[in-house]
């Protein structure tokens, strides 16, 4: 749809800006996730950045819906502010202070993947720049050329390695081109994109495995997109044709040919043509300093309340435990990213630093983890992979190091079937297994398997029910051997294994154990409450004497954050005593939920 060019930066333009990012990264999506080799080829760089800017265009459109409701009769609104007439303020809307310091917010708290990241800290260094008179109603050019300065800076100091050829390169060129320019924020954007533009094709001649594989980068691409959507804000119409900046040799994400399969593709005649540089190695926008290094085998993104030192001192935990270290934010809210070997270790170190949420890990595969410094196109997928919704930190640590692809489901924050989709994606597999771990999930779960397998990609969904029966299922998975061998064993595994948790009563309510009173621990066997009563530890060890009345060989115990740290040695104490030959394995959860998880095999 048509819109009304704007002449200044305003509340208007951002919101302008947002949606018209969002559109241009959406129809650029798959060719972004296709060309995606480096950090690491996993394919989704361009959803990633669409989800970024998703987050951010929703809560640009929140403080604009907030403000609308006391906008007066229809027609008021800024919906219906126009060029040459009032700003959104003047018409009673949000002030450019508001509109992009939600932009940079929403980035913030969506932000995906590395590329992601790295957008949601260029977004925030402009809000910096451009809410530092909050009383202004709009910039001009020269705002907007400080703005895209401030934002080209920030972005590198977030980023722990910063290496040429990457969207870092990309974001600094776009300022330099926009520091030359003279003129309004529409000549402004419009050097800052051609700039951009030549950085891209150049891409290729500073990594070397953007030009083995024939592509720029995929982030710099992305970023391009967003800056040609700047220049269609200000000017009402799309920049230019992209082919000087997209690939001559398009790159499959799932190349069947195995680790050679893009050995016959060829960069073409354009400028992002020319030999690597003579000792170039490959590293990450922030990876390793040589291409001999073994890159991580996980991607760990969370968000993180913490002071400023806490998160100097997380920055220096982090960087001595992994590579592709970006942490952006600020204000006591940070969005860290990592690639690491310890997924476990890199969350513990996010919560000695503060309050992490929002978890997610990413296992890259063994064979596709080097894929940074490796001699090929873009890894084949891998064969199999186990997509599994869990409760808690901890046991995302302890699925992701078991090869799982975890999906962090907070208490009251249960995952939609689109968050399923998209860890099907990142596992990156011709199969999947699918563990729910609830048992109200069943249907979202049964959604995402439905929509993956129109995506070429062979789901069975196993329907587990606690976490407890997920590790079950996980320590009997062998990618080895046939499919349905391996669901028809797992599915065994979860079915054999009883399940209960502990909580604590948030109301008074009736169960099947009877009334219970807000503030009582129940205890819930198979999904059912079976003990009320007030001291953690004697309602768990009442649980456990019920589910290994009817026998087992192995108890396994979860336990939570708020749980007190006897229980587990009380309970382990009582199995040695009253139950021979019966094992006990325990695990810490973190923020689950639950106190405890009790599983019986």
């Amino acid at each position: 749809m048509a819109h009304v060019p704007q002449r200044f930066f305003d509340a208007l333009a951002v919101r302008t800006w947002c949606g018209l990012s969002l559109s241009a990264l959406g129809r650029a999506r798959e060719e972004i996730d296709a060309i995606n080799v480096y950090p690491v080829a996993d394919g989704d760089t361009g959803t990633n950045l669409y989800l970024t800017v998703e987050s951010a265009a929703a809560a640009v459109e929140a403080v604009f819906a907030g403000h609308e409701l006391d906008a007066g009769p229809p027609g008021a609104g800024p919906s219906a502010a126009r060029a040459d007439g009032p700003s959104p303020v003047e018409a009673g809307g949000p002030s450019l202070a508001e509109a992009v310091g939600a932009m940079a917010h929403g980035a913030l708290i969506g932000a995906r993947g590395n590329s992601g990241t790295i957008l949601a800290q260029l977004l925030r260094g402009m809000a910096q720049v451009l809410t530092e008179r909050s009383d202004s109603a709009h910039t001009d050019g020269a705002g907007l050329r400080l703005a895209l300065r401030n934002a080209a800076e920030s972005a590198r100091q977030a980023v722990a390695h910063p290496v040429e050829g990457t969207v870092l390169t990309v974001a600094s060129a776009a300022a330099d081109a926009g520091e030359a320019a003279e003129g309004d924020c529409a000549e402004v954007a419009r050097a800052a994109y051609e700039g951009a533009r030549a950085a891209l094709a150049a891409t290729p001649g500073q990594l070397s495995v953007l030009e083995r594989a024939g592509v720029v980068d995929a982030g710099g691409h992305g970023l391009v997109t967003v800056l040609g959507a700047l220049v269609e804000t200000f000017t009402g119409r799309t920049p230019g044709p992209s082919a000087p900046v997209t690939v001559h040799a398009r790159v499959e994400p799932h190349p069947e040919g195995g680790p050679d399969a893009g050995a016959g593709l060829t960069p073409g005649d354009g400028p992002h043509a020319h030999p690597a540089p003579a000792g170039a190695v490959p590293a990450g926008e922030c990876g390793p300093a040589n291409g001999d290094h073994d890159d991580p085998a996980f991607e760990v993104i969370y968000l993180l309340e913490a002071d400023d030192a806490a998160v100097a001192r997380l920055r220096q935990r982090l960087d001595a435990l992994g590579d592709s270290l970006v942490v952006v934010g600020g204000d006591g809210l940070w969005n860290v990213h990592v690639h690491v070997d310890d997924a476990g270790a890199a969350v513990e170190a996010g919560v000695e630093a503060g309050r992490p949420y929002r978890i997610r890990i990413t296992h890259f595969g063994h064979a596709d983890a080097r894929a940074a410094g490796a001699e090929r196109a873009p890894r084949e997928p891998r064969r199999r992979a186990v997509v599994a919704v869990v409760p808690g930190e901890g046991l995302a640590g302890l699925y992701a190091e078991a090869g799982a692809t975890p999906v962090l489901a907070r208490p009251g924050e249960p995952p939609a079937s689109g968050e399923l989709v998209q860890a099907v994606r990142r596992a990156h597999a011709r199969e999947v297994v699918l563990l729910p771990n609830d048992a109200e999930l069943r249907h979202t779960a049964a959604a995402a398997a439905e929509q993956a397998r129109t995506e070429g990609v062979r789901v069975a969904l196993i329907p587990t029910r606690s976490a407890v029966q997920g590790i079950a299922a996980l320590a009997v998975h062998e990618p080895g051997r046939r499919f349905d061998e391996d669901v028809v064993a797992m599915t065994s595994a979860a079915g054999a294994t009883r399940y209960a948790e502990v909580v604590v009563a948030e109301r008074q309510s009736w169960t099947t154990a009877g009334i219970c009173q807000a503030g009582d621990v129940l205890g819930l066997i198979d999904g059912d409450v079976a003990v009320i009563g007030a001291d953690v530890t004697e309602v768990a060890a009442t649980v456990l004497d019920r589910m290994l009345s009817a026998g087992g060989e192995l108890v396994t115990l979860v336990l939570g954050d708020e749980a007190p740290g006897t229980v587990t040695e009380h309970l382990e104490a009582r199995v040695r005593e009253a139950y021979l030959a019966v094992d006990t394995v325990v695990h810490r959860g973190g923020r689950q939920g639950a106190l405890l998880l009790v599983g019986v095999e």
